[in-house]
Formats: C-alpha cells, sequence, structure tokens
C-alpha cells in the first residue's frame, strides 16, 4: 500500500477563494433569458404551427411576442445585476 497517495498535497500557495460580487448572478439570468427568449418562443410558435388560432393570431406570432417579452424582462434583470454589481464597487473602494 502505498502511503505517499493518502498523505494529501504538498505544502504550497495557499489558494484564498473570492466570492462573486453581488448581482454577477442576476447578469448571468437577465442575459441567458435574453438569448434564449425569442429562440424559445419561436420554436414553440414553430412547433405548434401556423393552422391554428390562439387569442385570433398565429401561434407563431404570438409566442415569438411572448419570447420578446421574456428578452426585455432578462434584459431588465440584467440591467438590475449591474447596478447591484456598481453599487457594490462604489462601497467597497470608499
Amino acid at each position: 500500500m502505498n502511503t505517499d497517495l493518502e498523505a494529501g498535497p504538498e505544502e504550497g500557495r495557499p489558494i484564498r477563494l473570492m466570492p462573486v460580487p453581488p448581482g454577477v448572478w442576476l447578469v448571468i439570468l437577465g442575459s441567458g433569458m435574453m438569448v434564449l427568449g425569442p429562440l424559445l418562443g419561436f420554436l414553440i410558435g414553430t412547433v405548434l404551427g401556423p393552422e391554428g388560432k390562439t387569442l385570433g393570431m398565429s401561434p407563431i406570432f404570438l409566442f415569438l411576442f411572448l419570447g420578446f417579452l421574456s428578452a426585455g424582462a432578462g434584459l431588465g434583470i440584467a440591467i438590475l445585476g449591474v447596478r447591484r454589481i456598481l453599487r457594490n464597487r462604489r462601497m467597497t473602494t470608499d
């Protein structure tokens, strides 16, 4: 049995984990919503097909419009995240 494998890591440079600033996850979530919202809306509308009518509109148009609305919500979330990042940076540098 080799004890070198069980000894653990050797002494070296210490690892210091830094937490992400507040707001980074909001930026990531908002950016993902901005990108995927219209794509998923178009995909769902295409799967339902143009022949059906939902609320008097073609499903492609309706779900693409809903995708654009979700992209707008994602933009708002991303802007709130950037605002929180900038506010935190200003508080830590003062």
